[in-house]
């Protein structure tokens, strides 16, 4: 066997070892979260219900029990080993016997997923079996996660425990969390958006002018104002034009001829030449 040694060795091993940790890092080598949970039906329809609970992936959630002297911690964990037993997603322990082995409720390898708008009933099967309720079939863990958009996930609580029948006995629990809310959409109409759109037009104008008026130009004052004599006159325009339009007050003619003034004259003393006629 040939060892090939490179000059350039050292930099390249380095640079396999940051890539390898970029891999790692972004979960190239971890597998997704929900795919360690085994459908009990591959569907898509169903693993697309799973994905959605991502976020929630090999998280541990408690909840404790206590009915007169007993107490039970109840271990629930996505896709992952509840209290650290391999397979397990639901596991049941004695509060008061903490020797004994822990009860497996459900396995994350039996999954089932059904899910609604905003909810999510995942259904772990294939626990260990009761010892003298429901036939002795094996347990099965029922968790209802349901919207709640005000916390990431809210604490875990056991609804019941439903063993006084013959089959499908099951314990159900209940979890809100935000990741089974559906994404809210944007009901912007058609008339906001074209408005959006010339608001924004109108602030690059403004700007755009402004910069170019005052940098480029040299203008001053408000001749930085972009395109100042056309808004000028046409502030004028419209003025007069309100003014013709709204006012309703009769107006004063003006006189055909500018020589002649429009107030009366004056009339000249009458000039008294009787003293010339004759006696």
């Amino acid at each position: 066997m040939k060892v090939v040694n490179s000059q350039g060795g050292g930099p390249f091993l380095v640079w396999i070892l940051a890539v390898q940790l970029v891999l790692c890092g972004s979960g190239v080598y971890t597998a997704n979260g929900t795919n360690s949970c085994k459908l009990v039906s591959e569907s898509v329809s169903e693993r697309k219900v799973l994905n959605r609970l991502e976020p929630l992936a090999r998280k541990n959630f408690t909840a404790v029990t206590k009915n007169g002297t007993e107490s039970y911690t109840y271990v629930f964990q996505l896709c992952g080993d509840a209290g650290g037993i391999p397979g397990a997603g639901v596991v049941q322990l004695d509060s008061m016997k903490t020797e004994e082995k822990p009860t497996v409720i459900g396995m994350y390898g039996a999954t089932q997923a059904i899910g609604g708008s905003d909810w999510v009933m995942l259904i772990y099967t294939n626990g260990d079996r009761y010892d003298a309720h429901c036939s002795k079939e094996k347990r099965k863990a029922m968790v209802m996660i349901s919207c709640d958009r005000k916390t990431d996930v809210g604490e875990m609580k056991v609804v019941l425990e439903d063993r006084d029948r013959l089959q499908d006995c099951f314990y159900l629990f209940e979890l809100d969390s935000s990741a089974v809310c559906p994404a809210i959409e944007s009901h912007i109409s058609t008339g906001s958006i074209i408005l959006i759109i010339g608001f924004c037009l109108l602030a690059v104008y403004l700007i755009g002018g402004f910069l170019y008026q005052r940098l480029i130009v040299g203008a001053k004052g408000m001749e930085q104002f972009p395109n100042y004599a056309f808004w000028l006159e046409v502030g004028n325009l419209t003025a007069d034009g309100c003014d013709f339009v709204c006012r309703s007050g009769k107006r004063e003619e003006a006189p055909a001829y500018r020589g002649v003034a429009t107030e009366p004259l004056e009339e000249e003393p009458e000039e008294r030449d009787d003293h010339l006629l004759p006696m």
